[in-house]
């Protein structure tokens, strides 16, 4: 027979076991809460980041970029370039089997424009491969300030990436909004919010990213400034 000073040892280890595992759970949970609560803090922040209307840039600068990847971006650097907010036009991201032709096509009002003014990059796969290029093109012509033109949702992640890899260059924000955007509000369509919910991931690893001096930073590398590409002969292709 187990007198009950043999037991109580074991049955106090039993429940201080009891008690740690409780314990962790608590703490489990209350860091996943933290972690959920600072996340849609966090989202909303960057929602205030993305701007609902255009606003056409406070001033001119030396040079004009645009990121592909949404609608009427291209059309709108353009028209921005037509009106005199900068002296050259880089288009960032282009596919590699497009060129001007296309650009004209969809743009032919713009066509000398096009033709005197306007660069093509070929190299960037990336928000981070176009922060490279164009700050390669910048160098090249002396440029110390730039229009930067991208959607709205991109617009946060791109000055985060376009800043860390030109610091000396002011950067001038003009946020595209699309039709989509201005037709409904971006929480009554699932779409919408699961491409915010994406930009925001990426915004936040790029910040983390860029803190930690830029690791990762994928896309072509950085190298050394290239000098200035020979004139272009006439596109036969396609543009983005």
């Amino acid at each position: 027979m187990t007198s009950k000073g043999d037991s109580s040892p074991v049955f106090s280890e039993a429940i201080r076991a009891r008690s740690v595992t409780r314990w962790r759970w608590r703490a489990a949970i209350s860091a996943v809460v933290v972690a959920a609560l600072a996340g849609c803090a966090g989202f909303v922040w960057f929602l205030s980041l993305v701007l609902p209307n255009e606003h056409k840039p406070s001033r001119n600068a030396d040079g004009i970029v645009v990121l592909t990847g949404g609608s009427s971006r291209v059309s709108d650097a353009v028209e921005l370039l037509a009106e005199g907010y900068g002296k050259r036009l880089l288009i960032s991201g282009v596919h590699p089997t497009n060129g001007f032709s296309d650009i004209q096509r969809s743009l032919p009002e713009s066509q000398p424009l096009l033709m005197c003014c306007v660069d093509l990059d070929r190299s960037a796969v990336n928000t981070r491969s176009n922060a490279t290029e164009t700050r390669r093109w910048a160098t090249e012509r002396g440029f110390r300030s730039l229009i930067v033109v991208t959607s709205n949702y991109h617009m946060p992640r791109a000055i985060v990436e376009l800043s860390h890899s030109m610091p000396d260059i002011e950067l001038i924000p003009f946020a595209v909004v699309g039709e989509k955007w201005r037709e409904e509000p971006w929480w009554t369509s699932g779409a919408a919010l699961r491409l915010l919910l994406s930009e925001y991931v990426k915004y936040l690893f790029a910040e983390v990213r860029v803190a930690f001096g830029g690791v990762g930073q994928g896309g072509r590398p950085d190298t050394e400034i290239q000098p200035p590409v020979a004139p272009r002969k006439p596109a036969t292709a396609s543009a983005n």
